[in-house]
């Protein structure tokens, strides 16, 4: 394995991440996805931050809309990704807005939408550790968005998984932004 590039070895466990996100049954994704929402609730960080960065599900990603709608009963503001590539655009987001067909077949906030800047963001993954590596599609949308919202303020980041996606390390790269905080059904692991 150490043969391979950092960009080599994180193809194949991307791969591998694939393969054990999608092998999940969907009963137990939606169930997932509610357990996450609450840990999610009761972390003490993300009680006050708003706007919040959230993203539309795509394939097997944890859905974080359960979590989304639950921030925004409590009085948080929530904004969707946008990719305007290679960057990342947040929008302001409520239950029942339009959304359109962005990048990758992502639905997403249409530019009329109020742009703002997440002070926490909710960030999807393929794979991570207890680091808070992650292997995220390999764009570098997140990384870049992260580390431009970082340049303006404090940015909360909160990885959303599924606890079969840990690995034992994932290969980090001088653009790679680690997470602070990832969420299992299973477990809140701080970084």
């Amino acid at each position: 394995m150490s043969s391979l590039s950092p960009p080599e070895l994180k193809d194949r466990l991307r791969s591998e991440g694939f393969a054990r996100r999608d092998g999940l049954d969907p009963d137990f994704r939606e169930g997932a996805a509610r357990s996450i929402a609450g840990k999610a609730l009761a972390l003490p960080d993300l009680k006050d931050a708003t706007p919040v960065g959230g993203y539309w599900p795509i394939r097997s990603e944890v859905d974080p809309r359960p979590l989304m709608e639950a921030l925004l009963d409590r009085g948080q503001d929530v904004a969707l990704s946008q990719i305007l590539h290679p960057h990342l655009s947040w929008r302001l987001w409520q239950p029942g807005d339009v959304l359109v067909k962005g990048g990758f077949g992502v639905r997403e906030p249409g530019p009329d939408a109020p742009e703002v800047f997440p002070v926490a963001l909710l960030v999807p993954l393929v794979a991570f550790d207890r680091r808070g590596g992650r292997i995220g599609y390999g764009k570098g949308h997140f990384d870049r968005a992260i580390a431009a919202l970082e340049a303006q303020h404090p940015v909360l980041t909160i990885g959303l998984a599924y606890a079969v996606q840990e690995i034992e390390q994932v290969p980090v790269e001088p653009h790679d932004r680690l997470l602070d905080v990832i969420i299992t059904e299973s477990e809140l692991i701080r970084t």
